[in-house]
């Protein structure tokens, strides 16, 4: 039963310090849902000593076409310095298995003026699209559905807003319904003090991680917040 911190949006003045360890000193892996210093996250990266994993929000840079080989960041064929948070895994637009989970990732938010990380609703469907067939494959290859779908913004509909920046994308309704999830883990919509309750999808817990996190990520459907 891996336990899972999770983090998004809002940087948790604790976290940045010795107090991480008391927090989630015991956690099994690190996920972040987007717009965080990368500082910060290398920051957690370093002391938590845990595999991370992450997806750009639409406050972040934008870090498409950067690669790995033999060591090397690469981009366009040609070495280049990444300027992601050292320590991470991108799982924006893909499908990895870290810490013994199945994480598939989209990142950014719905388009509204142009900046990085954003895209149209049937941008989005694309890019879902595609990570749902990696999924499926890896499934018909070894049996295993993905656990966490890490995704910067909502479902549409799902805990999302009505003004253009926060309105959710409706493919992640569908992507939910291909991949059937254990846990959906968004930020973006930031809570303002106000609670903000954990939604259901089929099978499948919508969870805004805006702040922090902490979850047991058990079999897929169950997954428990400690309080």
């Amino acid at each position: 039963m891996p336990k899972v911190l999770t983090v998004a949006d809002e940087v948790v003045d604790s976290l940045w310090t010795e107090w991480v360890h008391k927090r989630a000193g015991d956690v099994d892996l690190v996920l972040a849902a987007g717009d965080l210093p990368f500082d910060y996250l290398e920051y957690l990266a370093d002391a938590l000593d845990r595999p991370c994993v992450f997806v750009p929000g639409n406050h972040d840079l934008d870090l498409s076409g950067y690669s790995r080989s033999r060591g090397m960041s690469m981009r366009d064929g040609l070495p280049s310095d990444y300027p992601g948070p050292a320590g991470w895994v991108n799982a924006d637009g893909r499908v990895v298995d870290v810490a013994g989970v199945r994480i598939a990732g989209l990142g950014g938010s719905i388009r509204y003026n142009g900046g990085p990380n954003q895209w149209t609703e049937r941008q989005q469907a694309r890019r879902a699209a595609r990570v749902s067939r990696s999924a499926s494959r890896r499934r018909r290859r070894d049996g295993r559905r993905v656990d966490v779908l890490l995704t910067h913004s909502p479902p549409l509909g799902l805990g999302d807003r009505d003004d253009a920046p926060h309105r959710g994308f409706a493919c992640l309704r569908t992507a939910v319904e291909r991949m059937r999830p254990a846990l959906l883990l968004h930020g973006h919509i930031h809570p303002h003090g106000q609670p903000v309750p954990d939604r259901e999808l089929g099978d499948t817990r919508i969870v805004n991680t805006v702040g922090h996190r902490i979850l047991d990520l058990p079999a897929q459907g169950e997954a428990r917040s400690e309080p």
